[in-house]
């Protein structure tokens, strides 16, 4: 029985090697069907053989997608914790105190470079740290607006 030349030209020799596409078929036996992706066409001919479905990995293994709220939130939170950032940059190349003891000035600069550093290093290890944990995410980047704000910025005239 010969092809038709129109159909010989959507397919490519070899299209059906069961090596070239691992995530829809293993060497003899069905591939595993992940619950998201119900709509394959090889769901429904697995579960006809009568075999059982094994599947290497879960829904809860994948890392949930973020919401569209979330990702708003989160960029609210980005940008506030940038502007923090700025905040304690401004108060540091600012007037600084001026001190007697050459230790206490040095500590004193360094309090304050660490406190410009601090903002981006609170969003990037929460957003690090937590990243499967939403709720604890959002409550920790929260706690750290609150707690991270330029005071000496906000208190200059």
């Amino acid at each position: 029985m010969s092809r038709d030349p129109d159909d010989e030209a959507l397919r490519w020799e070899g299209d059906d090697d069961p090596t070239l596409a691992p995530g829809w078929r293993a060497v003899g036996s069905p591939a595993a069907v992940p619950a998201a992706e119900g709509g394959s066409p090889d769901a429904g001919e697995a579960a006809s053989d009568g075999e059982s479905e094994t599947t290497t990995g879960t829904a809860t293994d994948a890392p949930a997608q973020t919401g569209s709220a979330e990702l708003v939130v989160l960029g609210v939170l980005g940008g506030i914790y940038l502007l923090y950032a700025i905040g304690w940059l401004v108060a540091a190349l600012g007037e600084g105190q001026l001190f007697a003891d050459p230790v206490a000035q040095f500590m004193y600069g360094l309090g304050t470079w660490f406190a410009v550093l601090a903002a981006p290093l609170w969003f990037g290890a929460v957003l690090w740290l937590a990243s499967g944990h939403r709720r604890a995410r959002l409550i920790w980047l929260i706690v750290g607006a609150v707690l991270l704000v330029p005071v000496p910025f906000l208190l200059r005239g």
